[in-house]
């Protein structure tokens, strides 16, 4: 019976690489510092909070049967540069990501990323029998290999990924950069664009999916609510891009899709800039502690544009991931992602950085 059931297994489900997400903070008697999963350092939105707690007596009932109230409020939170139309919502940016493959990808079709990047790249599109193709970012800065890219092109490549600022390296993508990217890739390609931690850049040269989709490229903007607007238990992302491209992912959107608690906590997040605000000037200065305090432990780390760093640690990844929780502190080894050795650490408030700060110097000490 065993072998009968997976005859008619999808081969191309047989396990493999698995994602999976960050630790939760485990039960302890001493204070524990989360700083492996690129949360909120300041924690949710007052105002998101208010709107959560306002609409749990309607718990018992279905929420919008659309997501039209959130994707009004995007609009207004792009200063009406883009329609209603041209925004998708979905539990999280992961799930965006799996029903943009949906919609695109059939057994057999290409799917380019680069790695170091976000593990759900390549697992959601093996779901959907996807030939993967890796196309490295380019050592030693993690630059984008463009060239690399555009010569890995086959007429089966359907989806290509890019991340600007890039999970888990931080680095981004210069707009002369993704001009030149833009204007020379297929346009029956879909370009991904993966910016959930723009917010937090702040490079001259550093631009959005937005520019390009007004020139009417095909070209996906990935965002999430659960970095800046610090809703990570709300899983609720969006993307957006041309109407056309929207239009048509939409068809396969379910209906009540956006659980009640999650829409009125993200349409309370984009309103409240003051909390936007004080979440990036909390990071900017954090990040910039933290640059000067690698700098002067001497432990390698890469320029970032992101709420974290990735870093060389001065272990081996998974003992010195021990001793930082030893201390107190849970920082991310990246090998899943592609980055062997390397460990992931969120920036986080002034307390969380200066503790991490000490745990480092403790445990190069010995």
């Amino acid at each position: 019976m065993k072998k009968e059931i997976q005859s008619i297994f999808k081969p191309h489900l047989v396990p493999k690489e698995v994602y999976q997400g960050g630790k939760n903070i485990p039960p302890s008697d001493k204070k524990i510092y989360k700083l492996s999963s690129n949360e909120n350092p300041l924690g949710a939105s007052p105002k998101a909070k208010a709107a959560v707690k306002a609409a749990a007596d309607r718990i018992d009932l279905y929420p919008d049967q659309t997501d039209m109230r959130l994707r009004e409020a995007l609009v207004k939170d792009f200063d009406e540069q883009l329609s209603a139309e041209q925004f998708i919502t979905g539990n999280s940016g992961s799930e965006v990501i799996d029903m943009i493959l949906r919609a695109f990808i059939n057994e057999g079709d290409e799917v380019i990323y680069s790695n170091p990047c976000f593990l759900p790249y390549s697992v959601f599109s093996r779901w959907y029998g996807a030939n993967q193709v890796d196309v490295p970012l380019l050592a030693p800065h993690y630059d984008l290999d463009v060239e690399g890219i555009l010569n890995a092109i086959t007429e089966r490549t359907k989806i290509i990924f890019l991340t600007s600022p890039n999970n888990p390296t931080g680095t981004y993508i210069p707009k002369p950069v993704l001009d030149d990217f833009f204007n020379r890739v297929p346009k029956n390609i879909v370009i991904v664009f993966d910016e959930v931690y723009r917010h937090f850049a702040d490079a001259e040269d550093y631009v959005t999916a937005l520019p390009y989709v007004e020139q009417g490229h095909n070209v996906i903007g990935l965002n999430s609510f659960s970095k800046t607007y610090g809703l990570a238990g709300q899983r609720i992302g969006y993307c957006y891009t041309t109407a056309t491209i929207a239009n048509y992912i939409r068809l396969i959107q379910k209906p009540f899709l956006l659980p009640l608690t999650s829409m009125e906590a993200a349409i309370g997040a984009l309103n409240d800039t003051e909390f936007i605000a004080q979440t990036v000037k909390t990071v900017l200065e954090g990040r910039e502690y933290l640059a000067q305090a690698f700098d002067e432990l001497g432990i390698q780390y890469w320029p970032t544009q992101a709420n974290f760093f990735i870093i060389d640690p001065p272990l081996p990844e998974m003992e010195f991931t021990d001793k930082m929780m030893d201390e107190g502190i849970m920082v991310r080894p990246v090998s899943q992602f592609g980055a062997p050795g390397k460990v992931r650490v969120t920036i986080g408030n002034a307390e969380a950085n200066a503790a991490l700060v000490k745990a480092l110097r403790k445990i190069m000490q010995h």
